[in-house]
């Protein structure tokens, strides 16, 4: 149900989010070297000689309703996600079947052979060679 009103808020809000950079579009500026590319006259035919006042009203109405819609959408998130309806979107409980007994095996693993490996040290690892590449216990 929330997720319904929220959708219809969404599809409002940017129907208002449209409407809002439309007449923003259409005010006259102040310099008024806009508004004649836009069809400057077409405006004051359709809404009089008080379109400015006219679109300004238009303005801050939609920007009224621009601000309680995108507030009533953040509500209605909370409310969503405080209050999880049934099992959307989770996985559901799956009883796991039981594993079938296994008989003890009566003989018994067999040993795996063992290995051993001599340790020795490298040939001459502990005498330090010298620059002159002679061993350094050697005397000249």
């Amino acid at each position: 149900m929330i997720s319904v009103f929220i959708g219809i808020a969404t599809f409002m809000l940017i129907v208002v989010a449209l409407f809002l950079i439309l007449v923003v579009l259409a005010q006259r500026a102040k310099s008024d070297g806009g508004m004649a590319a836009m069809g400057g006259g077409a405006m004051e035919s359709a809404f009089g000689p008080d379109t400015s006042n006219v679109l300004s009203r238009l303005t801050i109405r939609g920007a009224i309703v621009f601000f309680v819609l995108s507030f009533l959408i953040y509500l209605g998130y909370i409310h969503a996600r405080s209050h999880p309806t049934g099992s959307k979107g989770a996985l559901p409980n799956i009883p796991v079947p039981a594993a079938p007994a296994v008989p003890a095996s009566t003989t018994t693993p067999s040993a795996a052979p063992t290995v051993t490996v001599p340790i020795t040290a490298a040939p001459d690892a502990a005498k330090p060679n010298t620059p002159s590449g002679t061993s350094a216990d050697k005397k000249p």
